[in-house]
């Protein structure tokens, strides 16, 4: 169950599977009961969905995918019996908050949120009941492993124990990768220009509500967010996304279907908003967003300003943390030092996950150093101007103990947990009702959970 279960529970694989499902031709699968624990259930169902998930992922199907996704599901269940038993606290708004994100990942999957319900022949509030209940075991799950494996700690001792036991030529080798944190400097527009901004909207505002434009194609040809200008300006969102600009959410949720807002302010620039339908506590709307243009000017003014800081980095004057917290833009890594993280969260990234003008920012620098001010554009098109600190570089190489470290504690760590989790299940497992469909009975996986459990018959 080790590594499996681990992937199970910080995955999506039972809820994404429903839609794997619809998209693929229809079958007609008479569904059954494969497998209980205490009183929860897995269907035949949860294991074939989950093949088909691993398909549509192009994922090789191992020879005992069955066997392997049959164990998980019930490793599941046993971990949220505990969970309840325990009354570990997860949250209506937790699970809520998750079953949003993921729609809104569904929807930018499909394109559109009528495409999803096409797809899965389902509405977006059907398809959020069908998520609920496999969320919330996920999240007690998830909750109930990390309260198993809370107490975990690893020694120097056992990290090199674990090092030793890789085979040499089963070591990652690592491409040349950097360490690297910035301080992010956005300069203001002058007056004048935000002003300019303003009475645009004000315009475009007229037009629509005049009839002489519809907001979408004003949108597709003005809107300065390339999110959302191949789609006319437009948005599906919930009310209490954490991930959207509040005073922008707070705004979709104020409009009546149809109305646009006056031009209003947030931290991207100047908007105007439609409504185009609500349902609760979900809206789709679209948006025109313009970015007040800075002139050269404020961007010599702000490269002054970010010059005379890095006077002070290099004098030993001030912390590079404390002059992020305190000068710094950019708010992704504004709390974390201005540390820039790679895809997988971790803070060693390779050239290829950085932008093109940081690049030629690192070129000439060596580990240590401060690089000058350098003008950039952001994804949203925003100009701006920042500092890069290169706290480390690493030439390609096999894995070893004294350049990585970190990551090798961090595999140790982690198999520790799992075999404390095995355990843990190998005294539990007897006390809970079993049932495994004669279809799985001889699983290999399937020896743990039959051999001196408690059998439903």
């Amino acid at each position: 169950m080790k590594n499996y279960l681990l992937l199970l529970i910080t995955s999506f694989v039972f809820v994404s599977a429903s839609l794997a499902q619809n998209s693929q031709p229809k079958k007609i699968i008479a569904d059954k009961i494969v497998a209980v624990v205490g009183d929860k259930v897995v269907l035949k169902s949860d294991i074939e969905n989950s093949i088909i998930d691993m398909q549509r992922q192009n994922i090789e199907i191992p020879d005992n995918a069955r066997c392997a996704m049959l164990e998980q599901a019930m490793g599941i269940k046993a971990l949220v019996l505990q969970a309840q038993k325990d009354s570990l606290p997860v949250t209506d708004e937790e699970v809520e908050t998750i079953i949003d994100n993921k729609v809104r990942g569904f929807v930018a999957q499909f394109g559109s949120k009528d495409e999803l319900e096409k797809v899965a022949g389902k509405t977006i509030y059907q398809l959020k009941e069908d998520f609920r209940e496999p969320i919330r075991d996920q999240e007690l799950a998830r909750a109930m492993r990390n309260k198993v494996v809370e107490n975990v700690r690893i020694t120097p001792k056992e990290v090199n124990e674990y090092f030793k036991k890789i085979p040499t030529d089963s070591l990652y080798l690592y491409e040349s990768e950097v360490e690297i944190s910035q301080i992010v400097m956005y300069p203001k527009a002058h007056r004048d220009a935000e002003e300019y901004a303003m009475e645009q909207l004000k315009g475009f505002k007229e037009q629509i509500e005049s009839g002489k434009q519809d907001f979408a194609s004003l949108a597709s040809i003005y809107t300065m967010d390339p999110g959302s200008k191949e789609t006319g300006g437009q948005y599906d969102v919930n009310r209490y996304s954490k991930e959207l600009d509040p005073v922008w959410l707070g705004k979709a949720f104020t409009l009546k279907p149809g109305q646009v807002s006056n031009p209003f302010k947030t931290r991207f620039g100047y908007h105007i908003m439609q409504l185009v339908s609500r349902a609760g506590d979900d809206a789709s709307v679209r948006h025109l967003l313009l970015i007040p243009q800075v002139t050269s000017f404020e961007m010599k003014e702000g490269t002054k300003k970010l010059d005379s800081i890095r006077d002070l980095l290099v004098a030993g004057k001030m912390d590079f943390g404390a002059a992020v917290a305190r000068f710094s833009d950019d708010e992704q890594s504004k709390f974390t030092a201005g540390q820039i993280t790679g895809r997988d969260g971790s803070t060693y990234v390779t050239i290829d996950q950085l932008d093109k003008d940081m690049v030629a920012m690192l070129k000439d620098l060596t580990v240590g150093q401060y690089s000058h001010p350098s003008e950039f554009m952001d994804e949203r098109g925003k100009k701006g101007i920042r500092i890069a600190y290169l706290k480390t570089r690493t030439e390609p190489h096999r894995e070893n103990l004294k350049d990585d470290y970190n990551r090798v504690a961090q595999r140790a760590l982690e198999e520790k947990k799992n075999e404390v989790l095995e355990q843990w299940f190998n005294k539990k497992v007897n006390t809970y009702y079993i049932l495994v469909d004669d279809d799985y009975k001889a699983c290999p996986e399937m020896k743990k959970w039959l051999s001196g459990a408690p059998l439903k018959n």
